[in-house]
This record gives C-alpha cells, sequence and structure tokens, in this order.
C-alpha cells in the first residue's frame, strides 16, 4: 500500500490537516508532500499531482483523490476497522451531517478567521457573522458531547472524522481569541493536545511565514 497525501503549508492550510489527521489516526503508513502556498511556483507544483489544482490529495497506488472528505472517506474504506466513523447507524449519520456542514458552511468564520498556527491575533476577526458561525460551531460541538460516549474527549468518544473536520476550528479559536465555555475549550484542547496534531504544529513552526 502506498499512500502520499500531498498538503498545502501546514501553517495556513485548514483543508490539508483534516485528511491528513484522519490517515494519522487510522493507522496506515504514509508519506505526507508539503506544497508550501503563496509561492510564485505554487500553483505549477499542485498541477504537478493534481489537475483540480488544489490541495489537499491524496495518490493512492494510481488513484488521485482530492477534496479533503472524500479523503477522509477513503480512508475510512481502507481502513474500516480504525473507527473513523462510529459503528452505530445513528451516530455515523450525526456524526457525518455535521461533518459535511463544517464542509460546506461557515464561510464567514473562514473568511475573517483564516487558519494561522502560528500567530496570535486575539481579538481579530471578530466580525458578527464570524462570531454568529462560532456559536453555531460550538452548539454542534456541545450537542455531540452531551451524548457522546463517556462525555469525550472527542465528539463521539473516540476520534472520528467528525473530530477532523472540527480541528482546524479548534486553532482558528486559539489563535484569534474566540471565546468559549468549560465543555467546548475541553474538547478544543483534546484537539490541540491530540499527537498527531502537535505533529502538525511542529512542522508548521518550521514553515516560513508566506502571508502577513
Amino acid at each position: 500500500m502506498s499512500l502520499t497525501l500531498y498538503v498545502g503549508s501546514k501553517r495556513y492550510s485548514s483543508w490539508s490537516l483534516r485528511p491528513y489527521l484522519a490517515l494519522a489516526h487510522a493507522g496506515v503508513p504514509f508519506t505526507c508532500t508539503t506544497i508550501l502556498l503563496d509561492r510564485p511556483n505554487t500553483r505549477e507544483e499542485i498541477l504537478k499531482v493534481n489537475p483540480a489544482g488544489r490541495v489537499p490529495v491524496l495518490h493512492h497506488d494510481g488513484a488521485v483523490i482530492w477534496d479533503s472528505l472524500a479523503i477522509c472517506e477513503y480512508v475510512h474504506e481502507l481502513a474500516p476497522d480504525a473507527g473513523l466513523w462510529p459503528a452505530d447507524r445513528a451516530r455515523r449519520a450525526h456524526a457525518r451531517a455535521i461533518s459535511a456542514e463544517m464542509h460546506s458552511s461557515f464561510a464567514a468564520l473562514r473568511g475573517a478567521m483564516s487558519m494561522d498556527l502560528c500567530a496570535d491575533k486575539s481579538g481579530q476577526g471578530h466580525t458578527p457573522e464570524a462570531l454568529a458561525d462560532a456559536r453555531r460551531i460550538q452548539q454542534i460541538w456541545r450537542d455531540a458531547l452531551a451524548v457522546s460516549p463517556g462525555g469525550g474527549p472527542f465528539l463521539f468518544g473516540a476520534f472520528t472524522i467528525a473530530d477532523a473536520m472540527f480541528a482546524p476550528v479548534a486553532t482558528r479559536f486559539r489563535t484569534y481569541g474566540v471565546d468559549m465555555d468549560a465543555t467546548c475549550r475541553a474538547y478544543s484542547d483534546a484537539l490541540l493536545a491530540d499527537p498527531a496534531m502537535q505533529a502538525w504544529q511542529r512542522d508548521a513552526d518550521a514553515e516560513p511565514a508566506t502571508r502577513a
């Protein structure tokens, strides 16, 4: 099994972080190759590995899969025993629904509070629309955690694709100093302390800044 995940700058690429975490939690060996964003040759380098011109993209034995959620689903099929979706049908549907909501929504938050793992921008980006998105996200977290086996630490007990989808939000809340209640704070802290997240953060810390 030969798996290579091409990602954008680990400091900035929220879309890339998600499948990286899914692969790490699946326990399958993979290579992660970073293409730095916002450089003169960035688009050229991405087009070499993905004709759609986007990262992340996964290469596996001749297959090319792009889009973060599609990659996560593919990884689930490669390692079905890893528990990347809950085993229970109703919980699995819930996890897929909130993952899809994260994937397709919250444009105001994305625009006002773009991911930057190595910055402190506390108080910036707090537009009414972005904060409304943040409140909705925290309600999603509280609702899932309220019925999570054992009460957490992740949304469905053990780490799932749903947690991978929301991990970049935890970094945004930290970077921009978004207020959280104790429940959401504990969940965010669990995501940020995850060993795979910590490994990604170390790589991000070593990257050059390419954005103001």
